[in-house]
């Protein structure tokens, strides 16, 4: 018969894989894992849905124009024609400037600045999963676009009240054309922040599912260890053969397990909470107040969990646990 005296034999690291001890680099590697199979999943031609509209805004534009279009002709005179059949234009004196194209051109440096976003995504998150650093990025290039759409009209307004003293020559030919196409970019900048608001939900559903992991992973351990744990104490327990124990014994040992659960459960929330806090932490350039409050509760969590380790009460009982499964 297996005696107490076989279980003391056991070896540390036997009692470690018994207990169900799961190395870390068990987890990044799944993380990384994940990360690497879902950034690859994540194609650029996502932004072609969300730029549906802000497309057609740009195909608005052509028809929006005061001057000669390339294979549409003199649209505006056109339409007029078509809403007012017995309107006559009047004999142009003054041959307005062509803009067409600066909505084609400023609608292409929007996508440039799509894509430019796309990649930063893809190498921050790959290197540092938070919301923050997707905030971040989406943040910064959400303004270049509405700095640019907004600063046209403004520019368009100013060239409108020189033009006002230059002459009717510029005020028709060079600062009304201008000034139109200016507003339509404006709208069409305002109307593409989805295709970047899509960039960002994206990325974000990596992030979340990172978490999602790491809560699983810690959640999982926590319950298989807890299983293993008392598999393997209901197994030493049996080896004692004829020996018995107290009831009183058995209801202290019964209530320090309850004990040491919701002091690896607090220890277990104590590392998810410092994983996230670093996390944020490799997110920003500096440390900010909020940071530091955050350390602060940090470290108040951990003083906490130190004096539960320290408690007299838990030394005591864990004493009594050890004479239990020791005991001859």
């Amino acid at each position: 018969m297996t005696t107490i005296e076989d279980i003391k034999k056991i070896s540390q690291a036997d009692q470690r894989k018994t207990l169900g001890f799961i190395p870390r680099n068990g987890l990044e590697s799944k993380t990384d894992e994940f990360k690497e199979k879902s950034l690859s999943e994540i194609k650029f031609t996502l932004i072609i849905k969300p730029a549906i509209i802000s497309f057609i805004a740009l195909v608005f534009s052509f028809f929006m124009d005061l001057s000669y279009v390339p294979f549409l002709g003199n649209i505006s005179v056109d339409i007029a024609k078509v809403l007012f059949p017995t309107w006559q234009p009047a004999q142009e004196t003054i041959a307005p400037y062509s803009f067409w194209w600066l909505p084609v051109v400023i609608y292409l440096f929007f996508i440039i600045c799509a894509f430019f976003a796309y990649k930063k995504l893809a190498i921050e998150v790959a290197r540092t999963p938070a919301s923050e650093t997707i905030d971040r990025v989406i943040n910064s290039y959400t303004s270049i676009i509405d700095s640019v759409a907004t600063a046209l009209p403004l520019i368009g307004a100013a060239i409108l009240l020189i033009s006002i003293k230059l002459g009717e020559d510029i005020f028709l030919g060079l600062s009304v054309p201008f000034e139109i196409k200016a507003l339509i970019i404006l709208a069409i900048g305002k109307l593409f922040e989805p295709v970047l608001d899509q960039l960002g939900v994206e990325y974000q559903n990596v992030v979340n599912h990172i978490s999602e992991i790491k809560e699983k992973y810690f959640s999982s351990i926590q319950i298989e260890n807890s299983r293993k744990m008392t598999e393997f104490f209901n197994q030493s327990l049996s080896l004692q053969g004829v020996q018995s124990i107290p009831l009183d014994e058995l209801n202290e040992y019964k209530n320090l397990l309850e004990k040491s659960y919701s002091l690896s459960k607090a220890i277990k929330d104590n590392f998810v909470e410092t994983a996230s806090i670093l996390d944020k932490l490799n997110s920003i350039p500096s440390i900010s107040k909020e940071n530091i409050q955050e350390i602060k509760s940090l470290s108040e969590s951990i003083r906490e969990a130190s004096l539960a380790l320290n408690n007299e009460t838990t030394i005591n009982g864990l004493k009594h646990l050890e004479s239990i499964v020791l005991k001859k």
